[in-house]
């Protein structure tokens, strides 16, 4: 040999380091999420009996926790170690989980703007489900409030789907207090009360349509929500690029370290 020491290639220490700390992190929110989701169904009682997961007529907000934190846990934990122990599998799989995530993304922004109104029946559907059953979910009745008091709404497209809720239809057999009512939630609120009045809409829809105004929100969620999609269709649609920006870059840098990687290796055979 001549003396001279071959250079080969190697392992970029700062992109390794930033996969692996930011996925650590994401790692950690997946388990959190996961954790949320396992105790608010302890709390009900469904681990005890897995069988009543299906028994809920309407959408269990529990879902989000669990399949959020579960996509967050395996996107972590395979980007955590794989540049952590420089696994190229692991490494593969965190840029081909994330590109599938991505595509299902902009997929699903293309259909919801290519088929606006079949997302709005869609949309009507699955609020009238779920006002169906209110009442059997204390997280789906928390989330349905927070729905109606945050966009000031009331039902689908008003308050007379809240006649399909077996406490609050109008019908002359049913015996609930609540008939032909709304939730509280539906209510307008006064700046003076300082405690919420859960009574403030018992027997409001036996009341004429001008008078309902006076006691409570009038417009449908659905058409609430496509005004406040439309009001803040900027800051939307910068939240929408910039995950997908992130979500590229994450890409990027995988792809990076794993060409940097089976360089290093390939280098290694020739030495």
């Amino acid at each position: 040999m001549s003396g001279k020491q071959f250079k080969g290639h190697e392992v970029s220490c700062c992109i390794k380091y930033f996969i692996f700390g930011f996925n650590i992190i994401f790692w950690l929110l997946g388990v959190a999420f996961l954790g949320i989701g396992l105790w608010a169904w302890n709390e009900k009682g469904v681990l005890s009996n897995i069988s009543s997961i299906t028994d809920l007529g309407g959408f269990d907000p529990v879902w989000l926790f669990l399949v959020t934190g579960g996509v967050m846990f395996i996107l972590g934990f395979a980007g955590c170690i794989g540049a952590l122990r420089e696994n190229t599998f692991l490494l593969k799989f965190f840029s081909v989980f994330l590109g599938i995530i991505f595509f299902l993304e902009l997929t699903a922004g293309v259909l919801a703007f290519t088929f606006k109104d079949w997302i709005k029946d869609q949309l009507n559907f699955f609020i009238n489900n779920n006002i169906r059953a209110y009442r059997d979910d204390i997280d789906l009745q928390n989330l349905i409030d927070f729905t109606q008091e945050y966009w000031d709404c009331c039902g689908a497209f008003g308050a007379d789907d809240w006649n399909l809720n077996i406490y609050f239809n109008c019908t002359d057999t049913n015996p609930s207090r609540e008939k032909c009512g709304v939730p509280f939630s539906c209510c307008t609120k006064d700046p003076a009360e300082d405690v919420i009045n859960t009574q403030c809409g018992y027997d409001v829809r036996a009341k004429t349509d001008v008078e309902q105004k006076t006691y409570i929100h009038v417009k449908g969620c659905v058409p609430q929500f496509e005004r406040w999609l439309q009001d803040n269709l900027t800051v939307v649609a910068g939240i929408f690029i910039g995950v997908a920006l992130l979500q590229i870059f994450g890409i990027c840098l995988a792809q990076n370290l794993v060409s940097d990687i089976e360089a290093v290796r390939a280098s290694c055979l020739f030495t």
